[in-house]
């Protein structure tokens, strides 16, 4: 049970717990969301691994399973639980087990409403969408050995919101452009839920005054409220303006990289991969020789 939380999240085996599975999926897809009842079950089930979320009187509230295609599926919350972190917990599950197999990575197909959710925990989308059982679907996809690449706009908005919504204290950004991805409504929400977190944190900014103050002014706004939260300097040393790359990385070693930071091609990389070490500690030499911005007190926003 994860403390404070009313649930908890567990393996499922489905030949003993097959109607707990089906109970909540049939609840959410064929009497909700008007998937007819056939598509529901398939010849995948005995073949995937499940997991199940359990209220504290071990009833059934959320579903999900991980596939022989490597595939996350079947992702399911009853409307009671949703909002209340029992789909994070699910989809963490899943991706350990993943990870316990030796998976290179995983996709999914995530309904049109849920790919924001998604974004937030390291998927990224790819290609069209498509109609899967009626319903418009996007596929996302994670690497969990590796770099992913980002190579559009859609997924550079996925990278940024995942690094700045899985950051535990704190998240650190090398800004190389005056970048609008930070007030899109995906991003500008996962830095307000930040920003907002009871606990102490931080974000240090190294930016060009040019382009702090080119930002859009939700995220000015933002930056001028909270300065306590929001740090921001600039580099003077002539080797660091000279730096091309550009960065969002967090305290849990996710980090978003781009090699021309005036460009959004890069590669997003979860959880403290060797790769990244160097780049977050090339940030902290330059946040050490950089000087205070003071751009944002004279901006009348």
């Amino acid at each position: 049970m994860t403390p404070g939380s009313g649930f908890s999240v567990q393996p499922a085996d489905y030949a003993v717990q097959r109607d707990q599975l089906h109970g909540v999926r049939h609840a959410v897809f064929v009497n909700e969301q008007r998937v007819p009842a056939e598509l529901e079950v398939d010849a995948l089930d005995p073949l995937s691994h499940h997991v199940l979320a359990l209220d504290a009187d071990g009833r059934a509230i959320g579903a999900g399973r991980l596939t022989p295609e490597r595939r996350i599926g079947r992702m399911a919350v009853l409307p009671g639980w949703r909002s209340q972190g029992v789909g994070d917990a699910l989809l963490a599950a899943l991706i350990g087990q993943a990870r316990a197999l030796g998976w290179g990575e995983v996709s999914l197909h995530a309904q049109l409403p849920a790919r924001d959710f998604y974004a937030r925990n390291g998927f990224l989308p790819e290609g069209p969408t498509f109609q899967e059982a009626g319903i418009e679907h996007q596929t996302m996809r994670q690497r969990l050995d590796g770099a992913l690449r980002v190579s559009d706009r859609e997924q550079a908005l996925a990278a940024i919101a995942t690094v700045i919504h899985r950051a535990r204290r704190g998240l650190y950004l090398h800004l190389r452009c005056a970048d609008d991805l930070f007030g899109e409504p995906l991003v500008l929400g996962a830095l307000r839920r930040f920003a907002a977190a009871r606990h102490d944190k931080q974000m240090q900014v190294l930016a060009e005054e040019a382009d702090l103050v080119a930002l859009p002014a939700a995220v000015l706004g933002l930056f001028q409220r909270l300065p306590s939260v929001f740090v921001v300097r600039t580099p003077v040393d002539p080797t660091d303006v000279q730096v091309a790359s550009g960065r969002l990385g967090n305290d849990i070693g996710d980090c978003y990289f781009r090699p021309m930071g005036v460009l959004l091609e890069g590669e997003l990389t979860l959880a403290a991969h060797p790769r990244i070490r160097a780049p977050d500690e090339q940030f902290q030499r330059i946040w050490q020789r950089s000087r205070d911005c003071n751009a944002l007190r004279v901006l009348g926003i």
